[in-house]
């Protein structure tokens, strides 16, 4: 079965529309990949990457949009139980986490709160944060990590 991720694509899609930021430039071709076109991502054929709880982790697009921002986007399945780090991390980018199945704890500082399918989660840039999968089946989401160190 192909999974489509298209509410992420929505998110692509909008930098070659042209709308919405007066005066933004083209980003030069010597940085990371330039999203100029609207395309549809076969997850089926995005490489799996098996992690250290068990999971699995897809890079689906990694670039810049032509409004200059840097997008880089994955998916991920997390077993029930486990974790997405041995501790909580600090980001230098934003992100919007999209959770497709199953139930996490987004535990954010001294916070936790909890999400399920369709739930998105946004973490600003500098949040400490991890998840947890606190569901009884494995929990899958989609990351979209916005400027700051997604130039990388």
């Amino acid at each position: 079965m192909k999974v489509y991720l298209s509410v992420c694509f929505v998110f692509f899609s909008l930098a070659g529309m042209g709308g919405g930021v007066a005066g933004a430039q083209t980003v030069a071709s010597a940085g990371p990949k330039v999203l100029s076109q609207a395309e549809v991502l076969v997850f089926d054929q995005m490489p799996a990457n098996k992690t250290a709880s068990g999971g699995e982790s897809r890079n689906l697009q990694h670039g810049a949009l032509t409004t200059g921002e840097t997008v880089a986007l994955h998916e991920s399945m997390l077993p029930v139980g486990s974790v997405s780090g041995p501790q909580q991390h600090v980001i230098q980018h934003s992100e919007l986490i999209v959770v497709r199945e199953g139930t996490v704890m987004f535990e954010h500082g001294d916070k936790a709160d909890k999400a399920g399918p369709g739930d998105v989660i946004y973490v600003a840039f500098g949040t400490m944060h991890r998840l947890r999968n606190v569901g009884d089946a494995p929990a899958k989401y989609v990351v979209i990590a916005i400027g700051g160190d997604t130039k990388k």
